[in-house]
């Protein structure tokens, strides 16, 4: 007996971290998780009666389609019960992201991916949804009514939106995630992943979306989150061990881990007195340089920790003149910008979009990063601390791309290289026009502009830019109410602008042929254009349209009342090399 007590003991401790390891599993893809799930069988039926709650409010989204002044394709429609669902097609009273495709961010004038992004990291959108009730979640149900596909994430969060007090820890778990699909069908479905068990209830989610695999526009109209009060116990009866669980522990958030360890890693004090580096060290300095920077960022911060050697390459300036923190957004503090900011004063790139809106980044932490003199490229998006906390953009006088919402025009007048500027969805500018009218003074460079859905743009400000910013290539003016083709707004675009590619004048009713026949004429290098909702638009003019400008890519004409998919049908079989998109509704 005795001889088989030390092997029973081995096996039942390998038995234990067989089960807390498939405890903590993420899961790896939808269809992998239905697999497990079904040979696991490892929850137990739960602790008390399962409550069922859709979304009561909807707290953050990094971007919406629609109107400021209406409700029609916002991150709003997400609240509540489905309005929609299980109908399919266009709804304006669905929640609408604003990308689609790959052709978004190909065109000549999109930014480059950062090289040193994890390739985990795959997520465009986000919005985030508080419920009545924190639960320990046992189901999510998404209900996708067209295009779906688009989810890729799904975090909980342990901070409860709605308490009185500020929790001393906020954790965010991601529960469920996968890469993009596509599925072929645009038909609605409720989408329904196998999500992990985590050990804290919650009542704030996160959906994380990617919608480049996509035809067109993805469309949500609720999410219904089920659980209970109180925590659910794991079975300890039928638990079948698979092998591959045992492999690399791809379930850990290895980014969080490693940018939330950040003041730890990088610093000297911390590092193990090793001088044995093996012949390592005889390598060249410019080759070792060359083979960590295809690291991610928190592999990098742990490669500083093995040795002083590497702890000198991974702290060369050099390694940080592309940096995007974007992944780490759950994670980054003040003392994480603290310590990297010595690193960064070769920073070319900086993006810091969704950082800081949850509290663990000061506004003063954000205004460190002033001090990069070489930044060409800054993006603030969905980062309303950063915003103002970078009160010194007039300081980089190299800028040549800009994304953020800040009110403030000032720093304008001192970027006379920007050549990319986005600022749209600023619902804080009072006066468009005001800011058109210093970009069209400044910005002479400027190529490409995004003005969606700014409020109260006139055709003042559009005859200033236009005559300001000869070189734009690209103008999004896309829910812009204010503009009215009758002005002459339109065609002023058309004929001063000749090297147009790009112009979205979504959802503006006024469009007309007269609009149309100018950009034909004018505006032969065209590619992409969205006229979607506009009455007065015939078929003559698209014709007209389709053959002078050859280099067409994408024409959207959703809504179009005199474009209907007779009409759609006939202009795709004569110019087979334009995605003409047209939404239905069922």
């Amino acid at each position: 007996m005795s001889s088989w007590f030390p092997m029973l003991t081995v096996l039942s401790m390998f038995y234990y971290i067989c089960l807390r390891r498939r405890a903590r599993l993420a899961s790896r893809g939808e269809m992998i998780n239905s697999r497990r799930a079904i040979e696991s069988n490892s929850r137990a039926l739960p602790m008390s009666v399962e409550a069922v709650q859709y979304a009561k409010e909807v707290l953050d989204f990094s971007s919406h389609y629609g109107s400021e002044n209406s409700m029609s394709y916002t991150m709003w429609n997400l609240a509540g019960p489905p309005n929609v669902y299980p109908s399919s097609g266009d709804f304006t009273q669905t929640a609408v992201f604003r990308t689609y495709g790959n052709w978004w961010h190909q065109n000549g004038c999109s930014t480059l991916p950062f090289k040193r992004t994890s390739p985990s990291f795959c997520s465009q959108d986000y919005v985030e949804l508080a419920f009545e009730e924190p639960v320990y979640p046992t189901a999510i149900h998404i209900l996708e009514t067209y295009h779906p596909g688009s989810i890729v994430k799904i975090l909980a969060c342990s901070a409860n939106p709605y308490s009185q007090t500020t929790p001393t820890e906020v954790r965010w778990e991601t529960i469920w995630s996968a890469e993009p699909t596509h599925v072929h069908s645009p038909q609605a479905r409720q989408f329904t992943p196998c999500i992990k068990e985590i050990d804290f209830p919650t009542n704030l989610l996160r959906l994380e979306t990617n919608s480049s695999l996509l035809e067109y526009y993805t469309e949500l109209d609720a999410v219904e989150l089920h659980g209970v009060k109180e925590k659910p116990m794991l079975s300890l009866k039928t638990v079948a061990i698979d092998m591959n669980d045992l492999e690399d522990d791809e379930y850990e958030d290895k980014d969080g881990c490693g940018i939330d360890c950040l003041t730890n890693q990088f610093s000297s004090s911390s590092l193990r007195d090793w001088t044995n580096n093996g012949y390592f060290d005889k390598l060249p300095y410019e080759l070792i340089q060359l083979i960590i920077s295809h690291l991610a960022l928190p592999d990098l911060c742990r490669l500083a920790q093995t040795c002083k050697l590497l702890y000198q390459h991974c702290c060369d300036p050099l390694q940080y003149t592309h940096l995007s923190l974007q992944p780490y957004w759950a994670s980054l503090t003040d003392a994480s910008l603290e310590y990297l900011l010595p690193r960064c004063t070769l920073v070319q790139w900086l993006n810091l979009s969704w950082t800081g809106n949850r509290g663990f980044i000061s506004t003063s932490g954000f205004s460190s990063g002033d001090c990069a003199p070489n930044l060409q490229e800054l993006n603030l998006s969905s980062c309303d601390k950063a915003t103002s906390g970078f009160q010194h953009i007039s300081k980089l006088c190299g800028l040549k791309r800009l994304v953020s919402t800040a009110p403030k025009i000032e720093s304008l007048n001192f970027c006379p290289e920007l050549q990319h500027l986005n600022r749209g969805s600023c619902v804080l500018i009072e006066d468009y026009d005001l800011i058109a009218g210093v970009i069209g003074a400044k910005c002479k460079k400027l190529r490409s502009l995004d003005l969606w859905r700014c409020k109260n743009i006139t055709e003042k400000g559009i005859k200033e830019l236009a005559s300001g910013c000869p070189l734009l290539e690209e103008l999004d003016l896309g829910w812009c109410p204010t503009l009215h083709s009758g002005t002459g707004c339109f065609t002023n675009l058309a004929h001063k602008l000749p090297g147009l590619r790009k112009l979205f004048l979504t959802a503006n009713r006024s469009v007309c042929d007269t609009d149309i026949e100018e950009l034909a004429a004018s505006c032969q290098h065209l590619q992409y254009l969205d006229i979607l909702g506009t009455r007065l638009v015939s078929p003559i003019s698209l014709r007209k349209l389709l053959e002078c400008c050859k280099e067409l890519i994408l024409l959207d004409v959703s809504f179009c009342s005199q474009i209907d998919s007779r009409v759609v049908q006939e202009l795709a079989s004569r110019f087979p090399n334009v995605s003409i998109k047209k939404s239905f509704t069922q």
